[in-house]
């Protein structure tokens, strides 16, 4: 493992490029960490999304809308790990993954990061020039080049700071959210229909296909690198308070954000299963044919135009968050620093290549299939973001107190399980079917195809096991800026009033400032609280029978506490006593264990051994005996 820490911090241009002033109201500290979600958010609703949940819903109307809600559930929850991996260390997902990993397996998984970005700049060219030519007339191959000129845009948001990218690419979602509002409400969908798509199932053949390309395209491993560079953008105090108020507030802007990308996915499944599945057009995967049929099948002419135009924005959106999640793998990975100019230049041909390849060569109806195949390459690519970024978030040497709890641990685990398996099977299945078909050729299968499985496979299983090992051993990681340092100071919780007060007694002076101390928290703690007197009898009588012993003594401590009881029920207290024979704290321990209270109040001093609780080894053994808090009213308060 290598433990070299990054020597810029990720996106050094925004980094820490937005004050979060103190002492503001919830909603104005809200607004000031919202932002970073929905530059990533509008990658869940890209143009690849457009294709494979118009596919969907085409092909199995409503029935796979238990999909889109369960993949949003997993980015909600990984894109918060993200998101609370890039506060509490510094580092982004990529830079962490530098850390953990060899050199070699960090550019093995620089490798499938940009092969994840590719495809989703794919989508994205791809999209932009369909909406271009759907709005304008243009022709495709035309409308592919034309996207490259959103390059300068983005460096001219980029130029201007992060709170403007921000805002622009907030307006184009309302964009696109409303566009396909109107798409909806012009559909008229059967909302019963609807709630049945809720229930899990695999309703025909390619489901499962269709189901990992909406998992690919909901959930992007790229974004998970990129988020936890974005809230970075924060100039956060690195204080236990200012880290846990970040990690709050990043939580909440990824719910809220996710959730709005996750409406207008299922807006446009719906809007395919309301107007496709509904005529029993079951195979409409091309995104040009969902526009050429929404006039004729909604019967208005705005249809179509708002169709295209939230295409366009969803696009134009999605490119810029493609760009600076190239940026964030590259410079966390292998540490290579390009230009934003250049960066964005090589990543929109890698994209148009392929593109410009599939038109020229299978033609302009190939490319819904294209689309498809990009968001299954992303869905493919997802594990191998998903277990380091869970091993990280699941690691106290990495995260210090602010390592995830264990019902976090255990959702994150099963999300990265359902992805593992599903495109685990996705493989099995997919090289079956190569072979079954490849006659004579198998063998050229089993020297491509079968041994690039076989080493992603290692690679996966390398990511998983390494990690585990290395925590067992105890192996050193990076100094992490808010994991050492001032930030170990224990979090500050206001407890809960108590609300069962115990009080032991010794019948010494002692008696009454732990009397009134009880007194008072329990009257503090309002109605409802109630105090317990316990004693304990230590005569050699006591010490041999236990409760067996009914001598003058225990007699007497019996009624002195009946008489205390009664005492403080005329002032309004509601008060109850026991009885203990034997050891102080021995005794002490089993009436605290049988009747629960919240705190246990002894005085300094007391009659024969009751001295010891707090004057040697007694007190330790109360305090190691009871898992409530143990109050000891000093001498000087007892006198007084």
């Amino acid at each position: 493992m290598e433990t070299d820490t990054p020597s810029t911090p990720s996106l050094s241009e925004v980094h820490s490029s937005v004050e979060i002033p103190r002492q503001l109201t919830f909603w104005r500290r809200f607004f000031a960490f919202s932002g970073p979600a929905y530059l990533i958010s509008v990658g869940y609703m890209d143009p690849g999304n457009w294709a494979t949940d118009i596919a969907a819903g085409s092909k199995f109307g409503y029935r796979l809308l238990w999909v889109l809600v369960m993949s949003n559930l997993m980015a909600i929850l990984l894109q918060s790990l993200s998101a609370r991996l890039g506060i509490v260390t510094g580092m982004d997902l990529a830079q962490a993954c530098r850390s953990m990993f060899s050199r070699r397996v960090s550019w093995a998984l620089w490798i499938l990061a940009e092969v994840a970005i590719a495809a989703c700049d794919l989508a994205e060219v791809l999209g932009s020039a369909i909406g271009l030519q759907l709005l304008f007339g243009m022709p495709l191959l035309l409308a592919v080049f034309v996207t490259a000129l959103d390059t300068f845009v983005l460096l001219l948001l980029h130029h201007r700071g992060v709170r403007l990218m921000e805002a622009f690419i907030l307006t184009l979602v309302l964009t696109i959210g409303l566009c396909l509002a109107i798409e909806v409400f012009l559909s008229k969908p059967h909302w019963g229909q609807m709630a049945g798509g809720l229930v899990p199932s695999l309703p025909g053949e390619g489901a499962l296909f269709l189901a990992i390309g909406i998992l690919g395209a909901t959930v992007m491993p790229h974004n998970l690198y990129l988020h936890s560079a974005l809230v970075q953008s924060r100039r956060v105090q690195h204080t236990p308070a200012g880290i846990r108020s970040s990690i709050r507030f990043n939580t909440i802007d990824s719910f809220v954000a996710l959730n709005a990308a996750l409406l207008v996915n299922a807006a446009l499944l719906v809007l395919a299963g309301a107007t496709f599945f509904k005529a029993g057009m079951f195979n409409v995967a091309e995104i040009q044919d969902a526009h050429r049929l929404l006039e004729p099948l909604l019967g208005h002419r705005i249809a179509p135009i708002a169709f295209a135009v939230a295409l366009i924005a969803a696009g134009q959106s999605s490119t810029i968050t493609g760009t600076l999640a190239g940026q964030v793998v590259m410079e966390g990975f292998v540490h290579i620093r390009l230009r934003p100019l250049v960066r964005r230049l090589l990543t929109r041909a890698l994209a148009i290549i392929p593109a410009v390849l599939t038109i020229v060569f299978f033609g302009e109806r190939a490319t819904g299939n294209l689309l498809l195949l990009s968001q299954v390459v992303l869905s493919l690519q997802l594990s191998f973001a998903v277990i380091p970024l869970i091993q990280i978030a699941s690691d106290r040497r990495w995260m210090g107190q602010y390592v995830i709890n264990r019902w976090m641990k255990l959702g994150g685990w099963l999300v990265a399980g359902v992805i593992a398996v599903l495109n685990l099977k996705l493989v099995f299945d997919q090289l079956t079917s190569w072979l079954t078909g490849a006659g004579p050729r198998t063998w050229m299968i089993g020297l491509t195809a079968l041994p690039v499985i076989v080493g992603l496979v290692a690679l996966l299983g390398y990511v998983i096991v390494v990690p585990f090992v290395e925590r067992w051993r105890n192996q050193p990681v990076p100094e992490l800026v808010g994991v050492h340092g001032p930030s170990v100071i224990p979090e500050i919780v206001p407890p809960r009033s108590p609300r069962l007060i115990a009080a032991a007694l010794d019948f010494s002076w002692a008696d009454k400032s732990v009397v009134s101390f009880a007194v008072t928290l329990a009257r503090a703690a309002g109605r409802g609280a109630k105090v317990l007197l316990f004693h304990v009898v230590e005569s050699g009588g006591a010490l041999v029978m236990g409760g067996e012993l009914r001598d003058s003594e225990a007699q007497a401590d019996q009624e002195r506490l009946e008489l205390y009881t009664r005492e403080l029920a005329e002032l309004g207290v509601d008060a109850e006593y026991d009885l203990g024979f034997g050891d102080p704290p021995e005794e002490l321990a089993k009436l605290v264990e049988e009747h629960k209270p919240d705190l246990i109040v002894l005085g300094s001093h007391g009659h024969r051994r009751m001295g010891d609780i707090v004057h040697g080894t007694s007190v330790e053994r109360l305090r190691h005996r009871v898992r409530v808090p143990v109050m000891v009213i000093p001498a000087g308060e007892a006198k007084e």
